[in-house]
């Protein structure tokens, strides 16, 4: 049996009678050219009529020539005909609009607002949104629970993974391919190449890319820097210590952290970062070269990092990270490292950035950028009105409305370069200004605490050795070294 395409006809915008009129005037109109892939005079806005072939590999993947390689004028009313008969359905009552169950693990307070305007635009459509979330950190506790849907054969029409898992899935055959709509959208112009590489396989689309998050920051509470006697957030490990100490010594926790083995790992791979610097970050924690890993660069690096422990309060095992970004919102402690999400726990809870709380990079890496991008992966459905519904999603997430609405409360930038950032807040200004900056001195690198490299077992693995070094101070820097070059060897 040949691969199903799978044809979709959506229009946020328009009446009923304009969208059948283009959806059919432009499938009358296409040329079947491979340099052509898209309808002659095909209106490209964002509130147009969106033809979505989305290509579903069953067997031998299906291009979209295969669909628009009509030749005869007879071939071509016929098809345009059907695409009519199509557009009509999604004029009738919301009674045939599809249900999009999505899994995630947005479940903070600034998540969740943000999540809410994704919900809200997809019930615009009248499509039906299924939360399907698992509370848990970076994510962990929901890939197992997906891991278990997928192989009893219930995808969720979609689900928020990154990194190398999009790429262990696709070559599954559980996605779906979304090279028909990235190429009516123009993806490859809008996207940045660093995101493109995660979001697809072997050439083809199969994620779609939300954001852009920052994992080096760091975080400060202004009015306890001033209470603290700190005149400002501290740019250098030395300066870090002292202000540390002050803030410590003025009753305050000096560094709010979760100790859970991602947290443990965000906070190594800054330090690690500002100490050994962007061309040893990658070749220990992307390339993981034994030798960079054994490094004496990585030896201070577990130095550096271990200093700082005497700096976090006694209770902070098995906290998460939105907790620990509250003691900072309210004043409790000093410093967070963490992503730019945590920037969305601030806005959630009424603070500025520049008033409240301030957003630098980690010391001393402040010329590199460790990134996270949030993606939604689309599964293979059987159902004709999941698939619609799914399609919907997908040309949403990449929506100018979606990405300027949800990254603003999600504390990233959108992923689309083509969209200004006016509206947006200094933090959010800077950290473009620094990805792309960054960019030019190939110094954009993937966070390992965040799932972005290398696979997810070795991910797993150099976690865990970092959080153990963390956890037993009788583990050496010596042992804590040959465990992560053995780590790394883990596949």
């Amino acid at each position: 049996m040949p691969s199903k395409t799978v044809l979709f006809f959506e229009h946020p915008g328009d009446s009923c009678n304009d969208m059948r009129t283009r959806c059919a005037a432009a499938l009358f109109t296409t040329r079947a050219s491979a340099a052509h892939p898209s309808p002659r005079g095909f209106p490209r806005n964002a509130h147009s009529c969106l033809v979505f072939l989305l290509e579903r590999s069953n067997n031998e993947p299906v291009r979209s020539r295969t669909f628009w390689g009509v030749r005869s004028i007879m071939e071509r009313i016929v098809v345009a005909f059907a695409g009519l008969a199509l557009s009509l359905s999604l004029c009738a009552p919301p009674s045939v609009a599809g249900e999009v169950e999505v899994l995630h693990f947005w479940t903070s307070p600034g998540e969740a607002k943000s999540l809410a305007e994704l919900k809200a635009l997809i019930a615009v459509r009248g499509h039906t949104w299924k939360d399907f979330a698992v509370v848990g950190g970076a994510g962990g506790n929901a890939m197992t629970a997906l891991k278990q849907r997928v192989m009893a054969g219930h995808s969720p029409s979609s689900a928020s993974i990154k990194g190398p898992a999009v790429q262990e899935w696709a070559s599954m055959g559980a996605l779906a391919k979304l090279d028909s709509m990235a190429q009516f959208e123009h993806w490859d112009k809008v996207l940045p190449e660093v995101v493109q590489e995660h979001v697809k396989h072997k050439g083809s689309y199969v994620a779609v890319p939300v954001n852009i998050h920052r994992a080096n920051w760091l975080w400060s509470n202004l009015d306890v820097l001033r209470k603290a006697g700190v005149q400002a957030p501290p740019s250098s490990f030395d300066q870090f210590l002292v202000a540390a100490e002050k803030a410590r010594s003025a009753g305050f926790v000096a560094v709010a952290h979760g100790g859970q083995p991602w947290q443990d790992f965000i906070l190594f791979e800054s330090v690690a970062l500002g100490v050994a610097g962007a061309d040893l970050y990658r070749r220990a924690f992307v390339q993981l070269e034994p030798a960079a890993l054994s490094a004496s660069e990585m030896r201070r690096s577990l130095q550096a990092f271990r200093q700082l422990k005497p700096y976090v309060d006694d209770k902070s095992r098995g906290r998460d990270w939105n907790a620990a970004t509250d003691m900072v919102i309210q004043g409790k402690a000093a410093f967070q490292f963490m992503g730019d999400w945590a920037k969305g726990e601030f806005i959630a809870a009424g603070r500025k950035p520049g008033t409240h709380f301030s957003c630098t990079p980690a010391w001393d890496s402040g010329n590199a950028f460790t990134y996270v991008v949030d993606t939604f992966a689309m599964f293979q459905l059987r159902n004709w009105e999941a698939q619609k519904a799914q399609g919907y999603l997908a040309y949403v997430l990449l929506g100018t409305e979606f990405q300027q609405k949800f990254n603003q409360r999600k504390g990233s930038i959108p992923v689309r370069m083509d969209i200004p950032l006016d509206g947006f807040d200094d933090c959010a200004k800077a950290s473009r200004k620094d990805f792309d900056d960054s960019a030019k001195v190939h110094a954009l690198l993937p966070s390992v605490a965040v799932g972005m490299a290398p696979g997810t077992t070795t991910q797993a693995a150099l976690q865990a050795v970092v959080s153990e070094f963390w956890n037993n101070d009788a583990l050496t820097v010596d042992e804590a070294i040959g465990r992560l070059v053995r780590a790394a060897a883990v596949k």
